[in-house]
């Protein structure tokens, strides 16, 4: 059971209208390696971890990861709420204001809508486990990218609080799959599982 606590993990104020900015910041709301991707997969992925510490952490960053889809949601509106005629079309945010307005919707910068093919559950706590790793950096490395294209002071805040979290999630992933590693060696999970040698 989740509890929800109504207010942000890390307090968003931005100050100016942007649209050119939320065209690509909107990648992390519902783009490849965007937060939506991070909370289903990991929120998934935890039903066949073999340890109930590995399910946890996967509940843990999961639930985190739906708190940070919210403070992206929040970045993206709060650059398009207040936008007039002429900043849209100047920012080439045309295409998306006449389907969504200053909606925010899951899509990838470039304009593709989310899709649950982007994230990956194989239900093998290795091959999930080293998912996550490889997730959490694809998405610093977008939140580098975000900060090289943003000149955003209200933004970049938020967005190198958000990269740091990235950071604690790989390391926790890491930790998870020393883990996970040692206890299958201990049971020789892969060596002598029969059902691997047919």
């Amino acid at each position: 059971m989740f509890v929800y606590e109504k207010k942000l993990q890390y307090p968003i104020h931005i100050k100016n209208t942007n649209p050119a900015l939320a065209k690509f910041i909107i990648s992390q709301y519902g783009g490849p390696d965007g937060e939506l991707g991070a909370s289903l997969r990991y929120l998934s992925q935890r039903y066949a971890m073999p340890y109930p510490e590995l399910s946890a952490v996967l509940t843990d960053i999961g639930t985190e990861e739906l708190g940070h889809l919210e403070m992206v949601g929040t970045i993206v509106y709060q650059l398009t709420r207040d936008m007039k005629p002429e900043q849209i079309r100047r920012a080439g945010f045309d295409t998306y204001f006449v389907d969504h307005t200053a909606g925010v919707y899951p899509q990838f910068a470039s304009g593709t809508p989310w899709t649950a093919a982007t994230i990956g559950v194989k239900g093998d706590v290795i091959t999930d486990l080293t998912e996550d790793m490889a997730a959490e950096q694809k998405a610093r490395t977008t939140y580098d990218n975000i900060l090289r294209l943003s000149d955003d002071p209200d933004v970049n805040d938020v967005i190198r609080f958000l990269r740091e979290r990235e950071i604690v999630h790989y390391q926790r992933f890491g930790e998870a799959l020393r883990l996970a590693t040692e206890r299958m060696d201990e049971k020789n999970f892969y060596v002598t599982n029969p059902a691997f040698d047919r």
